[in-house]
């Protein structure tokens, strides 16, 4: 499985449903020098929301989507009250200290760059909530 990660900016969020909006992925050549191509994604949702790529730790679900020229805007919905550690990673995520957004994904058609590879087609598996972003535009 490959993974990009991208910033994002918590656009708005639900303290009530744990609800958070924000970019997943943009078009934009990322600091591992790879282009994810947004409109190669193919995905069912909802897809699961992990804390840094570990499928231990699931922390909630994107439940929306939204494949545009800019990027993959996303809803998801934090399961904050299930356990102690997901509510403190609620507060994290709230606060600023985790800001980023990283894509799992299984790469299905890519083509070499100068940078590194830019992934035309790819099968969407996960999202994860991280802390170093390695996509800087996505916010």
């Amino acid at each position: 499985m490959k993974k990009a990660i991208s910033h994002f900016t918590i656009k708005s969020f639900d303290e009530d449903e744990g609800v958070i909006r924000g970019i997943a992925t943009t078009p934009k050549t990322d600091r591992d020098g790879d282009i994810v191509e947004p409109k190669g994604a193919s995905f069912s949702l909802p897809l699961p929301l992990l804390l840094n790529h570990d499928p231990n730790q699931p922390i909630g679900h994107v439940t929306e989507a939204t494949i545009t020229d800019a990027g993959i805007e996303v809803v998801a919905r934090v399961a904050k009250d299930v356990t102690a550690r997901i509510s403190e990673v609620w507060q994290l995520i709230k606060s600023g200290l985790i800001s980023g957004f990283s894509i799992g994904f299984r790469a299905d058609e890519w083509e070499p760059i100068s940078t590194g590879y830019k992934f035309t087609r790819w099968n969407w598996l996960e999202l994860s909530a991280v802390t170093i972003p390695a996509n800087p535009d996505a916010g």
